[in-house]
């Protein structure tokens, strides 16, 4: 299947995990990819691994909390492969754990800065541009920690993640007419680093998804890119504002 065969994909937060498994499944399916991160390291391992697939990518390093930075990688992105089609907002970090009264000002403020504003100023500038060059589709990762479920000690990513959601709604409403698509997926546990409790091995946490998650796995990479790519394709052309969950049922 080649969905995407011609189109230009940028993906943020593509050095590792979901962000790299979104990269290669857009790539597979005959995107170009625009791999976008803070770490020039792990991008280039992604694009490594596109081109080793045969397929197109580029790696362009970036901080989502830089508007300049990011309006400089739509520039880029559609520079390199002629222009941008889909853009996957994924970069996240998870950071201040603990009670809400124990969280430190600096944790929450750049945990928002970058799971939230971060996912604001990309949508800005990858709406600015596709608004004006025949629309495009745009997926935001958020999680099912924050609009659909709460857990104890983890106020600033819950947070964060719930604004994504809401954030998604908003500009879905405000872009649709402009024909920019806007949905998210939130994924629950996946097989991803950021899944993993502070000391947590692979195999723990495949113990402990068993009793804590009603599907008894975590996601794997591959099942919630399959998610995103289903969003950014013309069969979802009428789904617009939506929040995909894909955690297994631990929200249900």
């Amino acid at each position: 299947m080649d969905r995407f065969t011609g189109k230009t994909v940028l993906v943020t937060g593509a050095g590792s995990g979901l962000g790299r498994a979104i990269a290669l499944a857009f790539a597979a399916e005959g995107a170009s990819v625009v791999a976008a991160g803070r770490t020039a390291a792990t991008l280039d391992e992604t694009v490594g691994l596109v081109e080793a697939a045969g397929g197109t990518a580029a790696a362009v390093t970036v901080d989502v909390t830089d508007s300049d930075r990011l309006r400089d990688l739509v520039r880029e992105s559609v520079t390199r492969f002629g222009g941008l089609d889909i853009a996957v907002n994924n970069a996240g970090i998870l950071r201040g754990s603990g009670p809400v009264g124990d969280v430190s000002e600096e944790d929450w403020d750049t945990v928002l800065r970058t799971n939230v504003t971060g996912v604001w100023l990309a949508m800005k500038h990858e709406i600015a541009h596709m608004k004006d060059n025949g629309g495009g589709a745009i997926v935001n990762i958020a999680s099912n920690l924050g609009a659909h479920r709460r857990v104890p000690n983890a106020a600033a990513y819950i947070t964060s993640k719930a604004a994504v959601s809401a954030l998604t709604r908003a500009a879905a409403l405000d872009h649709i007419h402009q024909g920019v698509r806007i949905n998210a997926v939130s994924p629950g546990a996946s097989a991803a680093p950021m899944s993993l409790r502070p000391g947590e091995t692979e195999a723990g946490r495949t113990e402990r998804m068993k009793s804590e998650n009603p599907l008894g796995r975590v996601a794997e990479a591959g099942e919630v890119a399959a998610a995103v790519l289903y969003l950014a394709s013309p069969a979802a052309g009428a789904v617009v504002g939506a929040d995909l969950v894909v955690d297994g049922g631990a929200s249900a």
